[in-house]
């Protein structure tokens, strides 16, 4: 990996604190409506202890690879074609910040085909079927004439061919929608 360690977790960490103040935010305005959030859940009693506690070792992440999984901050399965969309944090999350990605898995034991969506915002998934998925994409734009930023949602059509045998596709291909 050839990023610096100390620059990804620190993101990482902004990236999930304006996340939970985002979600919190949700569930106040979830509460009024009279729906129930993971934020706005009724907490149960804390557990009693009833044994000695366990240190935990510190993980060791000799090739990176434990800085990349917690780096991962957002996962969505694609209905019927072994795919899903992930988002990683990084960034300025102010102006875009979540790195998209489509991945398809290969076969047990394999590795995922992974192609790079973007750096956006946010995203919904409006549907899915085999060989699409459908978003409304949230980003930040820059008015090059005056340096401010601003932001927009645009829908597109995420496709692909599935894989001989149901294997991953050899290409991605997003078009604009209505």
């Amino acid at each position: 990996m050839s990023r610096p360690v100390a620059p990804v977790v620190g993101l990482f960490a902004l990236a999930l604190s304006v996340c939970a103040c985002q979600a919190a935010s949700e569930g106040a305005a979830n509460s009024t409506s009279g729906e129930t959030s993971a934020a706005t859940a009724p907490q149960n009693a804390p557990l009693t202890a009833s044994g000695a506690a366990e240190p935990v070792p510190l993980a060791v992440d000799s090739d990176g690879s434990l800085i990349s999984a917690a780096s991962v901050v957002r996962i969505d399965w694609v209905a019927e074609s072994g795919a899903k969309l992930f988002g990683t944090a990084g960034g300025d999350p102010a102006a875009n910040g979540l790195y998209t990605y489509i991945a398809f898995f290969t076969e047990p034991g394999g590795e995922w085909v992974i192609y790079e969506l973007g750096n956006i915002i946010d995203y919904t998934v409006l549907s899915s079927s085999v060989g699409r998925v459908d978003l409304d994409i949230h980003e930040s734009t820059l008015n090059e004439a005056t340096g401010e930023l601003g932001s927009r949602h645009r829908k597109v059509i995420v496709s692909w061919t599935p894989g001989v045998d149901g294997g991953p596709p050899t290409g991605v291909a997003v078009t604009p929608a209505e």
